[in-house]
């Protein structure tokens, strides 16, 4: 009797199932070799080319052990990844289909896909690179993604596109080639973390999305870095633009955000500008404000740049502090019914042309810093003339409006202007 309460007492118990390692070889269609594995099962590729797209309707660990390129034919998708706790780590995925109308993709990320990793793989197409919908707890970690060069931009795919998105991560990711490099639409809390995105449209842009994080970000050698757009409550920390042109960070309707710690440099417009998307006779801007309310810019570093910050179309009620404008040939474009104060219990912002004193050695200017006045309007409105805004004629006009405010117009005031750089040493570094 005591035997076989032991026997009953241990069958009792569920039989643990214990994931099986297999190896995939090129000469057998791997999807084939996909379907004889079970559900937390790894399957390790040998070097070579497995030509054919494939579906991952279980969860699975599929790893490269060397180079295993997947080849999708030019049709479709690549790799479709449609259950849980999948990993796909270690492969070349090249040549997947075009049709951005079907949404070919390199990797296709289905919504039964959470808690899926994609990780340390190399994809090159002309789709979307990896496309997720409407899934939550994906990561996108460390990949390489190239567009097809042969593809006009416009036409080509972006490099990762998040739509009806929820808690995911994209991080460590270089793009490039690709029409934008990260689009996120209807999406919220999801991390976009240490991508590096360069010869692109944009680097980045949020449409509909709502509590997004943005942090540690490098883009360079796009039209544009960021493009923020009708989108509720980002915290955009510590990215940095260099080199884009058009915009380092261009905010359309953007509310209850916060940007802190950026830096944006050497933003530029190309006097005879040519080729695919670009804009002449323009100006760079390192940060455009249009119709954005109730945001706040905090320690950011707009330097080098065509114009520093342009608001316009009702950008106002947004607290501007600790940031540092340096040598951009104009620093505040601004042109509105209402006055705006950029400073708070006796700090401000730092300006590199600022001409006042401190005399009392509190490392605040005795003068308030008004980057703005009519002669500038003038200038927005006939850039022919800024030719002239150096000339005496128009340095007198200036001081005859500050002797006599009567003649000043609406504009940007920082009462407190800092004496020194509030940036530099994160800039030096």
């Amino acid at each position: 009797m005591r035997y076989l309460f032991w026997v009953l007492l241990f069958f009792s118990f569920p039989v643990p199932s214990w994931a099986a390692e297999y190896r995939a070889t090129p000469d057998k269609p791997l999807q084939a070799q996909i379907e004889r594995t079970q559900s937390g099962d790894r399957l390790m590729l040998a070097p070579g080319r497995y030509t054919g797209s494939i579906t991952i309707d279980h969860p699975l660990k599929i790893h490269g052990a060397g180079q295993a390129i997947i080849d999708g034919q030019a049709q479709g998708h690549a790799v479709t990844i449609d259950a849980p706790k999948v990993t796909l780590e270690g492969l070349e995925i090249v040549n997947w289909g075009r049709n951005l109308t079907d949404l070919d993709a390199g990797v296709f990320v289905t919504e039964n896909a959470t808690d899926s990793v994609i990780r340390n793989n190399r994809l090159e197409g002309p789709g979307f690179g990896i496309w997720l919908g409407a899934v939550s707890g994906v990561q996108v970690v460390d990949n390489i993604i190239r567009g097809d060069t042969k593809i006009r931009s416009q036409d080509r795919g972006n490099g990762v596109h998040l739509f009806n998105v929820r808690d995911v991560l994209v991080e460590g990711n270089d793009i490039a080639h690709t029409r934008d490099g990260i689009y996120i639409d209807n999406s919220s809390q999801s991390f976009l973390n240490r991508n590096e995105l360069h010869d692109l449209r944009y680097g980045i842009h949020y449409m509909y999305a709502y509590d997004n994080h943005l942090e540690d970000n490098l883009t360079h050698d796009t039209r544009t870095g960021y493009a923020l757009m009708q989108s509720k409550r980002l915290t955009v920390l510590n990215n940095r633009s260099v080199n884009d042109e058009n915009y380092g960070i261009l905010m359309n309707n953007i509310t209850g955000s916060r940007l802190q710690g950026n830096r944006i440099e050497g933003i530029r417009q190309p006097v005879n500008a040519r080729g695919e998307g670009k804009i002449s006779g323009g100006d760079g801007k390192a940060i455009f404000v249009y119709n954005s309310q109730f945001n706040e810019f905090l320690g950011n570093r707009f330097a080098n740049s065509d114009i520093g910050i342009h608001l316009t179309a009702g950008s106002e009620d947004n607290v501007v502090l600790g940031n540092a404008f340096i040598d951009n040939r104009q620093q505040v474009k601004y042109v509105a019914t209402r006055s705006q104060e950029w400073s708070k219990d006796d700090s401000g912002n730092y300006w590199s042309d600022y001409l006042g004193w401190d005399l009392d050695n509190d490392s605040i200017g005795d003068t308030a810093y008004e980057p703005n006045d009519a002669m500038d309007r003038l200038l927005w409105r006939y850039p022919a003339a800024r030719l002239l805004m150096n000339s005496p004629a128009v340095l007198a006009l200036r001081w005859v409006q500050q002797q006599f405010p009567v003649f000043k117009a609406e504009g940007v005031k920082d009462s407190a202007p800092l004496m020194t750089d509030p940036t530099r040493d994160e800039a030096d570094t």
